[in-house]
């Protein structure tokens, strides 16, 4: 089949929300909040014309638990909001977890704790990769650094989330969401899976689907975590995304995600115009985490330093990846500052010279 273009310039919220529509999206339930506004508004405008149905819900918490019952009845459903309204729904997200509904979830990091700032920043990065709710639960969350891959994770997260059926989370921040850059939508051909287990009623060929996060037996409860667990072994067999830039020869180590990635591969360029043999590695999923190809170029390297926009949360992941071969740093700037490359490559020499 041939793949006709269709090329665009777009805010990374809007390429998202048109990306959605693209992949067959049944709904979308969310609430506006600064920096991702622009998804509910290009949505409410474009989908009447189109596919599905768009519908502002009155709160965050409503919004969440207007996706679980889209997703407990087949929909192809998403969401998005920003950090004070994503903590909102954390109690939704734990049991549409447990309940094994495939949808997508959105976060357009900014600045925080509490109500914080409209800037973007990475500080929620504990909270999209460690859980957020409660119980033992994970989300598979991607990491795009582009608008293009805000656009492009969209249909990969609807993809991904009913292959395994699990919630798939999608981690920006407001710099990517407001950015705009040409971003290209191939046509494709949408296939979405079956889904006997939806609450759809009872059939002739069979009874009404139950679908419950109440299992009052601890045994019965148990059985459910060892199932749960066992679908998130074979998503960190099957899923870890990675990208590695300048890695062959590299003696020093860059390892950052999203907005922070963009600005290391400057980095690496200013580095190498030095003499300094530098590297990058830029996780596409946080969780599963690429914590193998990590241990192992930790057998390469004299060091590895993280850029973060938070006061340093993914370099803990790194630190247990690396397993103490090598000393592991971290840059990072909090509150909505974005640090420039010559700034971060300041400091990477700061840090060589700890080594």
């Amino acid at each position: 089949m041939e793949l006709k273009e269709d090329i665009r310039l777009m805010k990374g919220n809007e390429a998202m929300a048109e990306a959605a529509i693209q992949a067959g999206m049944d709904a979308y339930f969310g609430y506006p909040i600064t920096p991702q506004s622009e998804v509910l508004e290009y949505l409410t405008r474009e989908v009447p014309n189109r596919t599905g149905i768009a519908l502002q819900a009155e709160s965050e918490v409503a919004a969440i638990n207007m996706v679980y019952g889209a997703a407990g009845a087949g929909a192809r459903v998403w969401t998005s909001s920003s950090s004070p309204g994503w903590s909102l729904m954390q109690e939704g997200v734990s049991y549409i977890a447990a309940a094994e509904l495939p949808c997508l979830l959105v976060n357009v990091n900014r600045g925080g704790p509490g109500l914080g700032t409209i800037q973007p920043s990475q500080g929620d990065y504990f909270q999209a990769t460690k859980g957020g709710g409660h119980g033992d639960y994970h989300l598979l969350v991607l990491a795009p650094n582009s608008v293009q891959e805000m656009a492009d994770f969209v249909f990969l997260g609807f993809e991904l989330a009913e292959k395994y059926r699990t919630p798939v989370m999608m981690l920006s921040d407001g710099a990517i969401g407001q950015m705009m850059e040409k971003v290209t939508f191939h046509k494709r051909e949408i296939v979405k899976s079956a889904k006997p287990w939806a609450t759809t009623g009872k059939t002739e060929d069979r009874e009404r689907n139950i679908i419950t996060t109440l299992f009052i037996q601890p045994e019965k409860m148990e059985i459910v975590n060892i199932h749960l667990n066992a679908k998130y072994e074979e998503i960190k067999k099957n899923e870890v995304r990675y990208e590695e830039i300048e890695t062959k020869d590299a003696e020093y180590l860059l390892v950052a995600y999203g907005l922070s990635a963009r600005i290391s591969h400057k980095v690496v360029i200013l580095a190498r115009e030095k003499g300094i043999k530098l590297g990058l590695l830029r996780p596409i999923t946080l969780w599963p985490y690429p914590s193998d190809v990590l241990f192992k170029l930790a057998d390469q390297v004299k060091g590895m330093m993280t850029v973060e926009l938070n006061a340093g949360q993914m370099v803990e992941d790194v630190r247990l990846a690396v397993n103490g071969k090598v000393k592991v740093g971290h840059y990072g700037r909090m509150g909505g500052i974005i640090p420039s490359p010559e700034e971060v490559e300041e400091n990477l020499e700061k840090f060589i010279k700890t080594l």
